[in-house]
């Protein structure tokens, strides 16, 4: 694996490494390889993904024949303004006040 960096911008070149690592299941692997995993234990996790991959592949097929609706799809900045560091969507957002109490 080869990742170039470019105007000696190494924290740019990390990210892109990180993403090829993921991308490729190395994270997955190493975690997996942390510790023995039974022969048993083993047949058993690559059989449940093979059948999950059997099972999103058939409904891929069938979303594209038409039988089933495919899912809707999420709205890109739902978020925007909950995480720390990023404005809000709208200024007055975060800036609700409580009502004073009247008493009777």
């Amino acid at each position: 694996m080869q990742v170039l960096v470019r105007d000696n911008n190494v924290d740019q070149a990390l990210r892109v490494l990180k993403k090829k690592m993921q991308r490729e299941g190395i994270f997955r692997e190493m975690k997996q390889r942390k510790a023995y995993e039974k022969p048993s234990v083993r047949k058993a996790r690559e059989k449940a993904e093979a059948v999950r991959r059997a099972r999103k592949q058939a409904r891929k097929t069938a979303i594209r024949e038409g039988l089933i609706a495919a899912p809707k799809p999420k709205p890109r900045f739902a978020g925007a303004g909950r995480r720390p560091g990023f404005p809000s969507a709208s200024p007055a957002q975060g800036q609700q006040t409580a009502a004073p109490a009247v008493a009777s």
